[in-house]
């Protein structure tokens, strides 16, 4: 009997049997008990036996065993044995999944034909490419004369200013 509105721990409620009660059979502990952990066994060795029994057709509820049915959507048992797996059975791919699997395909192929320059957009880029390169080749055609003419200019510059200071001579 608590008092106040906390309830006391549970450890306090519990009845262990001592050794003598253990010798004697008279122990506290409920007869149901001992039927229930027969019970438990029971169970187990008939799972053990209805593993070794090949499963029997189910039986069906109302009109089911009148009419076979094949309804897509029904949920069909998904426990299947090991002994009984095909191996040789292949999946079917979901819609996504062989959608995913070719446009992959596709891609690879048009990288293909893009490395080999057949595409509308690697010719496009191949064309830009070589433009490119004639413009910078040109660029640097016109680079390499104004350097050149730099230095033309350059040493005429100087040949103009030792010029006059060599002696004139009249003869």
């Amino acid at each position: 009997m608590g008092r106040g509105k906390f309830k006391g721990k549970p450890t306090g409620h519990r009845h262990f049997s001592t050794p003598e009660e253990l010798r004697a059979g008279s122990s506290a502990r409920p007869r149901t008990f001992r039927k229930e952990e027969a019970e438990v066994e029971e169970e187990v060795e008939q799972e053990e036996s209805e593993e070794e029994i090949e499963e029997e057709p189910e039986k069906r509820k109302g009109t089911q065993g009148l009419i076979e049915i094949e309804n897509p959507n029904l949920a069909k048992p998904k426990n299947v044995k090991a002994k009984d797996i095909d191996m040789g059975k292949t999946t079917e791919l979901s819609r996504r999944e062989r959608e995913e699997i070719e446009k992959q395909k596709a891609h690879e192929r048009y990288m293909k034909l893009q490395e080999q320059g057949k595409t509308e957009q690697s010719k496009k880029d191949l064309e830009r490419l070589a433009m490119i390169r004639q413009q910078r080749a040109e660029a640097a055609k016109k680079r390499e004369e104004e350097k050149a003419a730099k230095e033309q200019k350059k040493i005429s510059q100087s040949l103009i200013l030792f010029l006059p200071l060599a002696p004139l001579r009249y003869g």
